[in-house]
């Protein structure tokens, strides 16, 4: 009951950024057990400290085990230390043009672990993080482990959240509702969105693959789209290797979207490679709120 109750606190605190998502009426914590919009629409905190605010039901690629692996990847072997880093450095320089408290929302948030590295090296008491995921799974995870942040089950494209609510937009290797960040963006907000270079964990897809189309990934599709809804004021580049144990590896491996249709014995392949390194490569690109009348899609 303490998760639940501090986690109802805390989105207490910052209920005005809070909109319904059946109804998109303001909202209120009642009790310390319920958010309530003005027409009684009723979402109640899960006892790990989490609230579902899916309006319908869904089904989800991602497993316990996957969020499991992902964690251990982000938070013990420290695979994405300097995407964090980097991440949490763009978001200091900025602090300065958004004044006041600052909503940090992390759209596509999975188990949380990549918000809550990001917070931990802004270090700034000042700033707020949500994270908001389509999979319950992730979500309890994130409530469970990282409880200084709000932690939301919801649909990216019916954010439960009001216009102009946030400050900053986390989109790391994940999927985007555009139309809906530009909704929840305040005026000159950023947007950061991270998506994977042509070397990205090439040495799992080179083991998984032998087909040259599924082992080479170009972005220039994903970086046009979103300099269609967003001016793009910089982009970072991020390109290293890090070295992988046996327990590194199965981890990864078992994250990544390459497992989805992976059987036992491809996976055993995989590992039993003898991969000893893995290259992460990507891009994060800076955007900032403009408005934009061409036709928004998912990407």
């Amino acid at each position: 009951m303490i998760n639940k109750e501090k986690s109802a606190e805390l989105v207490n605190k910052y209920v005005h950024v809070f909109s319904c998502p059946l109804c998109k009426s303001p909202m209120k914590v009642t009790h310390l057990k319920s958010l309530v919009c003005l027409n009684n629409h009723t979402f109640d905190f899960a006892k790990q400290g989490y609230v579902n605010m899916m309006t319908h039901s869904t089904n989800s690629h991602y497993a316990k085990e996957l969020f499991k692996a992902r964690q251990k990847v982000i938070m013990e072997n420290n695979l994405f230390a300097l995407l964090h880093k980097e991440i949490s450095e763009i978001i200091i320089e900025n602090m300065d043009a958004l004044k006041g408290e600052i909503i940090i929302f992390d759209a596509g948030c999975g188990e949380g672990s990549h918000l809550q590295r990001i917070l931990d090296e802004c270090k700034n008491e000042t700033i707020a993080g949500i994270g908001l995921d389509i999979s319950k799974e992730g979500i309890r995870m994130a409530a469970r482990n990282y409880q200084k942040s709000i932690w939301l089950v919801g649909d990216l494209a019916n954010s439960p959240l009001q216009d102009q609510s946030c400050h900053i937009i986390l989109n790391i290797l994940s999927p985007a509702n555009y139309k809906e960040f530009q909704r929840i963006l305040v005026p000159n907000g950023l947007i950061i969105k991270v998506v994977p270079r042509s070397n990205y964990l090439k040495e799992l897809r080179e083991a998984r693959f032998d087909e040259k189309d599924k082992t080479s990934y170009k972005n220039d599709e994903t970086v046009s789209l979103f300099k269609q809804h967003f001016h793009l004021m910089d982009t970072f580049e991020i390109s290293y290797t890090k070295g992988l144990n046996v327990k590194d590896l199965t981890n990864l491996t078992q994250m990544s979207p390459l497992s989805w249709n992976m059987s036992k014995d491809d996976m055993e392949q995989i590992i039993n490679r003898g991969i000893s390194r893995i290259t992460i490569d990507l891009d994060i690109l800076v955007g900032i709120n403009k408005s934009n009348n061409t036709n928004e899609r998912p990407n």
